[in-house]
């Protein structure tokens, strides 16, 4: 991903922070991760975020998702004798589309992202509005989606190991690339 689509896409999330009523300082702003997973389809296939803490006991991160863009299907697998990652969600804004593990849903909000469908497994849908939270317990098997305004989501977690997902897509790289514009 090239430096300058890192800083766009920063700008973008900022700006629904802003949208959001969300503050988050300039330090904070600079910082945006934005995750392409070496799939140059940043639009619909990534992840914009902020990692406030990220200890050996516990995690707290702001997800940004654009308008329809997805965070592709993963799992947090054991590490070291240690469960995988438990999650929590708290939608703050928009409107997110939760898969996981379970009975599918017979009609899911989703647009499945078509370069990557056939990677696409669990489709039990846990729709959230802003204020509402669901808790993905370790081991689960599960993808997201922001609805068509993009969302918000809040994450508290057990400490975040992203280096080691597990993606069901094998061309996903999880830390990002990123390459200097050309001059």
């Amino acid at each position: 991903m090239l430096r300058s689509e890192v800083k766009q896409a920063q700008q973008r999330a900022a700006a629904m922070f802003a949208e959001a009523g969300i503050t988050i300082t300039a330090e904070e702003q600079a910082g945006i991760e934005v995750a392409g997973f070496g799939l140059d389809r940043l639009e619909t296939e990534g992840l914009e975020l902020i990692t406030y803490v990220n200890t050996d006991r516990y995690c707290a991160k702001e997800l940004v998702l654009f308008p329809r863009q997805t965070c592709p299907e993963h799992i947090h697998p054991p590490i070291a004798g240690e469960p995988g990652k438990m999650e929590t969600f708290r939608c703050r804004w928009g409107k997110v589309f939760l898969y996981v593990e379970g009975a599918p849903t017979e009609q899911i909000a989703a647009v499945v992202p078509a370069a990557s469908s056939a990677y696409y497994t669990v489709f039990h849908e846990v729709s959230l509005s802003p204020g509402e939270q669901y808790t993905i317990a370790p081991g689960t098997k599960h993808w997201f989606q922001a609805g068509d305004e993009g969302s918000i989501v809040s994450e508290f977690s057990s400490t975040s190991r992203d280096e080691f997902d597990i993606f069901t897509d094998p061309n996903i790289e999880r830390m990002p690339v990123i390459t200097e514009d050309e001059a």
